[in-house]
């Protein structure tokens, strides 16, 4: 039995320990998403010594565990993402919409991203967890602590990036961070993404996303109400990946927070049962959807909100309604304001909330931790306001965003100096100095298509 003074009805005193340290690193960037991939590559091909730590078993976050299956604002992103799209390209697993967005294999991303980080010589960390930060005495983030088969371990760098989307890295370290909505804390439902096949894409084109148009969702909203059924979302999304493979995208699980696993595990557990329901009723329609069937949930439930770390720079509404620009722009945003209901009483689909926005900047300061040293942010738990980040928080965004810090964290590691101590010039060459590499290896990806 536990000393008494170890154990109590609520609290367990655990005991102190010693913590082997891993490895070290220049750079180490927790969260394998979009954003901490596109991090990691960028960071190795500058020259840092670089690790990327994962908690799902592959490489991709949303885009792989999470089935997105659809990727937004990509089409004016140079570097890596241009790569990204040439070797899906290559392998047949990209299907371009009528407008800039597309989609993909997430099978075959999940390959892309493992062999882009290979090449690039990072060392990749699978099931691992982010638990904890070590900070010293100056305010620099010195250590990741993390939980994994392995137990627990430590691991020292340089320089730190933070993709785990929700800013757990982050908060963990201490830096101060927004939450929702300002004046209720409301945040975006989140939603649970689907594959699917046994439809025939001619016949179910006027349902299927293009790119250009909503009519699709309003008609598939309506054979699900033929079906006797009222999604959670009211703008049902279907988008054809290839052959007779399709991604579906019909719920929303809402007042979910996202650093609660208790909600998070609750809200997949209903997202799961409401998507099993909808297709097999849609089916029992007959039709072109006769031999419709679900062949697999996401792993994890697509979350679209959780902290917005305090940076240097804050995004705001403002900086979309004038559309912005920055000497240090990291990353063009074009898409605009995209905000799905906070409230299921106040309608269940998107809106922008009378929030226009133009083409806009997002600084590298934004992507600089303010509260603690050697820390940057990328993907969605950048430094920005409610309404910016509904408009950055989409995909294509995410890479530019790592790609930038990634870039960042190498030149300070390798240079023994913070991230907000390099000069923008600098940072800058660097950036298009990857650019062009990323442009040089699409046409190679390209021209090894065609022959």
């Amino acid at each position: 039995m536990r000393r008494k003074e170890e154990l109590s009805m609520n609290r367990y005193h655990e005991p102190s320990r010693e913590v082997p340290v891993a490895a070290t690193a220049d750079v180490i960037v927790c969260g394998g998403g979009p954003a901490g991939t596109a991090a990691a590559i960028a960071s190795a091909r500058a020259g840092a010594a670089t690790m990327l730590i994962e908690g799902h078993g592959c490489l991709g976050g949303i885009w792989t565990s999470g089935l997105l299956s659809w990727i937004i604002d990509a089409g004016n992103k140079p570097g890596i993402m241009r790569e990204i799209v040439g070797r899906l390209d290559r392998s047949g697993a990209r299907l371009q919409s009528l407008g800039e967005d597309f989609t993909y294999d997430p099978e075959a991303m999940k390959l892309v991203l493992e062999e882009l980080c290979a090449e690039a010589g990072v060392i990749v960390r699978l099931h691992t967890s982010v638990v904890q930060a070590a900070v010293d005495s100056s305010g620099r983030l010195t250590h990741v602590l993390t939980e994994s088969k392995s137990g627990r371990e430590a691991w020292g760098a340089k320089l730190f990036v933070d993709a785990t989307g929700d800013g757990d890295l982050a908060a963990l370290a201490g830096c101060g961070f927004e939450w929702g909505r300002p004046d209720s804390g409301q945040t975006q439902p989140m939603s649970l993404m689907a594959l699917v096949t046994g439809i025939d894409p001619e016949s179910v084109a006027a349902f299927a996303m293009d790119g250009l148009h909503e009519e699709p969702k309003r008609l598939l909203l309506e054979e699900m109400e033929r079906a006797g059924q009222r999604p959670s979302y009211a703008a049902p999304s279907l988008f054809h990946i290839r052959d007779r493979l399709f991604a579906l995208m019909a719920n929303h699980e809402y007042g979910v927070s996202s650093i609660r696993a208790d909600e998070i595990s609750a809200a997949t557990v209903r997202a799961r049962q409401e998507l099993h329901r909808l297709v097999n009723e849609l089916r029992k329609l007959g039709g072109v959807w006769k031999e419709l069937r679900l062949v697999q949930t996401a792993a994890q439930i697509g979350v679209r909100e959780g902290r917005r770390i305090h940076g240097r720079y804050r995004v705001s509404e403002h900086d979309l309604a004038d559309g912005r620009r920055h000497e240090d722009a990291v990353c063009r945003v074009r898409y605009g304001v995209d905000i799905h209901s906070t409230d299921p009483k106040e309608g269940k689909s998107f809106g922008d909330d009378g929030k226009r926005s133009r083409p806009y900047d997002i600084p590298l300061r934004a992507l600089i931790a303010a509260d603690v040293d050697g820390l940057l942010l990328a993907g969605r738990c950048i430094s920005g306001d409610f309404v910016a980040h509904s408009s950055y928080r989409v995909t294509g965004n995410a890479v530019a965003l790592g790609q930038a810090a990634g870039t960042a964290a190498a030149l300070a590691a390798l240079g023994g100096r913070l991230p907000h101590e390099l000069a923008w010039s600098e940072v800058g060459k660097a950036l298009e100095r990857l650019e062009e590499r990323g442009k040089t290896n699409a046409d190679l990806s390209n021209a090894g298509q065609g022959q």
